[in-house]
């Protein structure tokens, strides 16, 4: 399993990329919760709220993921971040080859 991890500019945003990532069936579950950030962008230190989003997904998916979310965010350059899972529960692992396609 490998987890994705992005942020968005606000909680709709979050939302409709997670369903368009879930209707194409690229993922087994995508969460998304509101959170605040401090950063830097062009010389400038910022902040502001938006939201984390974590997919759920397979090796398999992970650059079809990462070429969605960059398409689809936009207004700077998006973190998207993605960590192997050394080990998952078997009933989860099976039910994440059954939904991701």
């Amino acid at each position: 399993m490998i987890l994705i991890y992005t942020t968005c500019p606000n909680m709709d945003e979050a939302k409709r990329i997670g369903k368009v990532i879930i209707n194409r069936r690229l993922a087994s579950a995508v969460n998304a919760w509101p959170a605040h950030s401090a950063f830097c962008w062009k010389d400038e230190c910022r902040e502001g709220e938006g939201a984390v989003v974590l997919i759920r997904t397979l090796e398999k998916k992970l650059q079809e993921i990462e070429d969605l979310l960059a398409a689809e965010l936009k207004g700077g350059i998006p973190c998207i971040a993605s960590f192997n899972v050394y080990r998952i529960n078997r009933p989860y692992k099976e039910l994440m080859a059954e939904t991701v396609r």
